[in-house]
């Protein structure tokens, strides 16, 4: 009988603390949701390019939108209001990451930077790689890497000069940015190296990122280990471990380098060489500790975060410039105006001469954001955002690709108008939320100098030393802009362009003649 009555009273006290809970939540003012179907949710919503396919939600539902993504909630934000309470106001309470099947694979277990949850480790983490990779003075010592590749860079190009043959600009910016990064980080040529197919650098890159952003039954149907089977049937668990062995065999190669005798150079010691170091050395009281995964996941972080925003960014740079051939003639004349003439090589002390090309890279930024929803983060508190409420443990998606084209914050938003920021005090660094090309807050990426140098130094010597023309048959409107790519968004077509060997003549218009002719014919 008083087993019955305890039974009774625990049953009646549960309920009780449902009904709380229940109560308690349908207070809440949570974000108007858009419709979706049982089961499913809104996942049928999200197309080839979800970026695009949540704006077109929000433009219907809110800039702060909830979404149900098979049985999980994801809150996605639009505004820059929004992203500033997100990414400033709240960060703390929204600077985690879930816990994902494809991040968590790639990063060993999260045993990386860029994909861990918020902690201490992480903290640790963070703090160790922008010290010994990510910091001004590191930055600044790696210059010499970049002006060397870049001038290997115009040393091929000018040979296809010579043959008047069009080059995949692509596919020429990709091992632009993989020839400096594996210096940098990795200590070997890449060029040079046996471990890589340099021809398909881009499509590993390019793979590893689907996998990691891949919408997997098993993220999104949690249960009895459903989403596991049908990922297991469509192949998704097969192609994630594919891509994992192959990064895992070019870092393990990269660390079996490192560890050899006598390899060590002493002019230049590499972000592998740091971590072995502290690895080796580290005690059980060290706050920080690093183990072979934890040096695996910070290279992945590395490898496709440091190759592949950059490149990116040179082929929409570039892409855009060829289809609008006036803005191209303007970025040309201020680069060699301020430059010189007959300059043989571009140093990074060049970078701050051309504020126009500064101009060029942030409408860039703004019209083909390289992380279009940034990295998911999710809420460790309940926070409110434009007044709606997010609950703990909620996914996050910021859509600061939407923010970039937003006709509410931009005159013209479809149009590549360098020109929009003359004057303006909007920055790419974080603090001014309708530009968020490296997102904001605790989570910001902590790659900015060191990626901003590479893509302006790289953009500085293809516009300083050569012209470029269009293969035969084709006119700037026939360039396209298609897309492809989930956490990252490439041009779909690779552009195709000839170099053209820039010749001084004594007729070489001055860049601020060029810019007011342009500027008088506009009025």
């Amino acid at each position: 009988m008083a087993i019955s009555l305890l039974c009774l009273f625990l049953i009646a006290f549960a309920s009780l603390i449902f009904l709380g809970k229940k109560i308690k939540r349908s207070k809440w003012n949570f974000p108007p949701s858009p419709p979706k179907f049982p089961v499913i949710g809104n996942l049928h919503q999200l197309g080839e390019l979800p970026h695009r396919s949540l704006q077109r939600l929000a433009e219907k539902t809110g800039d702060v939108m909830l979404i149900h993504l098979g049985f999980v909630p994801v809150t996605v934000i639009s505004s820059k209001e929004a992203a500033e309470e997100v990414l400033r106001t709240h960060d703390l309470n929204c600077c985690s990451r879930p816990n994902l099947v494809g991040t968590r694979l790639l990063s060993r277990g999260f045993k990386d930077v860029g994909f861990t949850p918020y902690g201490e480790e992480w903290k640790e983490r963070r703090k160790f790689l922008v010290r010994e990779f990510f910091s001004l003075k590191k930055v600044q010592s790696f210059g010499y890497i970049r002006e060397e590749e870049c001038n290997f860079l115009v040393k091929k190009l000018l040979e296809s000069a010579v043959d008047q043959s069009p080059v995949d600009v692509s596919k020429t910016l990709f091992w632009l940015t993989a020839s400096v990064m594996f210096r940098v980080a990795f200590g070997q040529s890449f060029h040079e190296s046996e471990f890589i197919d340099k021809d398909k650098v881009d499509e590993l890159v390019f793979e590893a990122e689907t996998a990691q952003a891949s919408f997997t039954c098993s993220d999104f149907f949690p249960i009895a280990g459903l989403g596991w089977l049908v990922d297991c049937i469509s192949g998704q668990h097969k192609r994630l471990k594919d891509v994992f062995f192959k990064l895992d065999a070019l870092f393990q190669h990269v660390i079996d380098d490192h560890l050899h005798q006598g390899r060590r150079s002493k002019d230049h010691i590499d972000i592998v060489d740091s971590m072995l170091d502290v690895m080796q050395k580290q005690r059980k009281d060290d706050s920080l500790k690093l183990t072979i995964n934890n040096i695996k996941g910070i290279l992945t972080n590395i490898f496709l975060g440091g190759i592949d925003t950059g490149a990116l960014t040179m082929i929409w740079a570039m892409t855009e410039l060829a289809r609008n051939p006036e803005v191209m003639k303007k970025v040309q004349g201020e680069i060699r105006d301020r430059l010189g003439r007959n300059k043989e090589r571009i140093t990074e002390e060049d970078n701050n001469k051309v504020p126009y090309l500064n101009l060029v890279i942030k409408e860039t930024f703004r019209l083909h954001h390289p992380v279009p929803l940034l990295l998911p983060r999710e809420t460790m508190a309940h926070i409110k955002v434009q007044g709606y409420d997010i609950p703990p443990k909620r996914r996050i998606l910021v859509n600061a690709w939407a923010i970039g084209r937003d006709p509410k914050l931009w005159t013209n938003p479809e149009e590549f108008d360098p020109e929009r920021f003359i004057d303006s005090p909007v920055d790419c660094r974080g603090q001014h939320f309708e530009l968020l090309p490296f997102g904001s807050g605790r989570r910001i990426c902590p790659g900015i100098s060191m990626g901003m140098a590479t893509v302006e130094l790289g953009l500085l010597n293809l516009l300083y030393f050569f012209d470029w023309k269009l293969p035969d048959g084709m006119t700037h409107k026939d360039i396209d802009t298609e897309e492809v790519g989930t956490l990252t968004i490439a041009k779909k077509v690779p552009l195709k362009l000839l170099p053209v060997r820039f010749q001084w003549s004594n007729q070489t218009p001055n860049f601020e003649d060029v810019l007011n002719k342009n500027t008088m014919q506009s009025m």
